[in-house]
């Protein structure tokens, strides 16, 4: 019997090769994987729905979820970062802790991105700091247009200016980005982390509250859950698949290019937990109603949803097995 045909967009991680290889595939599906970054096939998938699976922003998809747009998740986290590593602020601005970026301006890629809605939520809830009391500049153009009303309000560049040039010329004095600054990449004096010590602050972060940012989840047109309704639960297995056979590999010291790569496997272990990037919705629902709260909030969405609106329940489901005597089996 043929497989069913179904194109994968997703980031080239370690935890997802195997499925990108094929190496591991869900069962009953042939999978046309396909890579590129996190803009683009965000885009085209808000845009065009162009694939029938897709790794998506999470704040971009409760925007569409609830514009009504017929898309429907799997609780598979591919890609989770902690972003006190990606506040940065001008050093003649005097910014010198969260508090002093009030009446100041900020300027963030878009509202949309997950990044920076979570990064406002640790501002606002973790540190005190007042959202109104800044004024926001964003970058690009919103993927999806959002109605006035509560929220942030934000102001656009103008043509042919940047946020980070702004930044270094002083006409911002923070900003909060999805990845590293040019700036501060290349070590322009006129640029430095908001933390000091942002590794630290980010571990004293998930200490207090648990929480390991979820930046994306996986979505699956409605169209195909609803025409083939057990796909959900297998591309969540293969996933999950996927991820145990990364695990595995950075076991393997010869593998991974870094000198003292078990040091760093330990310690990710002792802080994080043996499974950080753990799927499903048991142990992600405190992170998930956190953004919730967040993107209401922040005015992303005009309502609280609920996880249950937003993700397969099949998929969530623990499938029962036999009890296996294993030293019997492998006789």
């Amino acid at each position: 019997m043929a497989k069913l045909r179904l194109t994968l967009a997703c980031g080239e991680y370690e935890i997802t090769r195997a499925l990108i290889e094929g190496k591991i595939q869900p069962e009953g599906i042939e999978l046309i994987s396909l890579t590129m970054p996190s803009p683009e096939r965000h885009w085209r998938m808000i845009r065009h729905q162009e694939f029938d699976v897709c790794e998506f922003s999470l704040a971009q998809y409760l925007v569409s979820k609830a514009k009504g747009e017929p898309l429907v998740a799997i609780p598979v986290f591919p890609h989770r970062r902690f972003r006190h590593s990606y506040v940065f602020v001008n050093t003649q601005a005097g910014i010198e802790k969260p508090k002093d970026l009030e009446g100041k301006r900020v300027g963030l890629r878009t509202v949309q991105n997950t990044a920076g809605l979570w990064m406002r939520g640790i501002l606002q809830h973790y540190y005190g700091v007042s959202l109104k009391k800044i004024q926001w500049i964003t970058q690009d153009e919103e993927p999806i247009r959002l109605g006035r009303g509560k929220g942030l309000c934000p102001k656009r560049v103008a043509p042919g200016e940047n946020i980070d040039d702004m930044l270094i010329k002083g006409q911002l004095e923070a900003a909060i980005y999805p990845d590293i600054l040019p700036s501060f990449s290349r070590g322009d004096r006129a640029v430095k982390y908001l933390f000091p010590e942002p590794e630290k602050e980010e571990m004293r972060y998930f200490q207090d509250t648990g929480i390991f940012p979820i930046m994306h989840t996986v979505v699956i047109k409605q169209a195909v859950v609803d025409q083939y309704p057990w796909v959900a639960k297998n591309l969540q297995d293969a996933f999950q698949k996927a991820k145990e056979m990364c695990y595995r590999r950075m076991e393997d010291p010869r593998k991974i290019a870094l000198a003292w790569v078990m040091h760093h496997v330990e310690e990710q272990k002792q802080i994080l937990g043996q499974d950080p990037w753990v799927y499903g919705l048991t142990h992600n629902r405190n992170n998930l109603e956190t953004l919730l709260v967040y993107a209401q909030e922040q005015g992303l969405i005009h309502s609280k949803l609920e996880l249950k609106e937003l993700f397969v329940q099949s998929a969530s489901d623990k499938s029962p097995h036999y009890l296996v005597d294993l030293k019997k089996s492998k006789e």
